[in-house]
């Protein structure tokens, strides 16, 4: 099917105005992207990040009377219109381009992810067959990749395994293929529940090695040998005290999801429990390790 595009240039004060207007004259879907190439990174509490150059794009049917539609936008948003074009979006395969744009991944010496519609270019390696759904964690953001690797690095034999905000399951699982005996996977997004369910499954790990929890479900008293959390700095700072009392003494952490620029915050905050803490880097982002003290 063939579509009509209609998009608008806009700011963070106009951006929302445009899409409440594109869907109130009956965009079938409305969209944002930076228009500048302007990264948005962890939001402050309560804000919701637009880029100060926005691209706002309203999908149409291929026989919606454009220039009707404009009028009507006009009439809605109230105050003169921003640039504008309207362009043609033919019909393509859109799975097939986003399936065609994952390739296997190295994340050590051992590990790689495959999707799991490809073949794998190591048979020998540890493979983890990925399917992400709808949940975040590819291993494509350095922040998965830098976990990745330093998961490879680690004896996990036997290990319990706390995977914190795990997303797609990625850590959890791969901990499991390299030799962990259990994983305690927790978010607050069922879905990501699900996805890592399924991707274990994919993986051929059994049902009783990874119990997928929302953080109110965690067992008291739960004691793991290792946490891995790739979220954001904010939510790791406020789990500081939850992550450090769900290991034992002297087990190892892993953390990510945080910019360059809020490590120190990061390391003297988990510093009041944790000991050996050191950092290492991927473009802007980095990952913090070390281990638990003993009380």
């Amino acid at each position: 099917m063939t579509w009509l595009q209609l998009r608008l240039d806009a700011d963070p004060a106009t951006a929302s105005d445009l899409e409440d207007a594109l869907l109130e004259i009956g965009a079938a879907a409305v969209t944002m992207e930076d228009n500048a190439d302007q990264p948005v990174y962890e939001p402050g509490v309560g804000e919701t990040p637009v880029w100060q150059h926005t691209r706002v794009t309203g999908l149409f049917t291929a026989d919606t009377d454009m220039t009707a539609t404009l009028a009507e936008l006009q009439a809605h948003y109230q105050q003169d219109l921003p640039p504008l074009r309207i362009e043609i979006l033919e019909d393509r395969d859109w799975v097939r381009e986003w399936m065609d744009s994952y390739h296997p991944i190295q994340c050590g010496d051992r590990l790689w992810i495959c999707p799991s519609w490809r073949e794998p270019i190591d048979p020998d390696a540890v493979n983890l067959l990925l399917d992400p759904g709808l949940a975040f964690g590819t291993g494509t953001h350095p922040t998965t990749w830098l976990c990745m690797q330093w998961l490879d690095q680690q004896d996990l034999s036997g290990l319990t395994v706390i995977d914190y905000g795990c997303g797609s399951g990625i850590l959890g699982i791969a901990a499991l293929l390299l030799g962990a005996e259990k994983v305690i996977a927790v978010d607050n997004d069922p879905q990501a529940l699900l996805a890592t369910r399924d991707n274990a499954r994919r993986n051929n790990i059994s049902d009783n090695r990874i119990d997928c929890l929302l953080p109110e479900q965690i067992p008291d008293g739960l004691h793991g040998d290792m946490v891995v959390a790739n979220i954001l700095a904010g939510p790791l700072i406020s789990l500081a005290s939850t992550l450090a009392a769900t290991l034992n003494d002297d087990a190892p952490i892993c953390l990510s999801g945080i910019l360059h620029s809020q490590a120190e915050e990061l390391m003297s905050c988990y510093e009041q429990w944790f000991s050996s803490l050191d950092l290492t880097k991927k473009e802007e982002w980095v990952r913090i390790s070390g281990h638990k003290r003993n009380r």
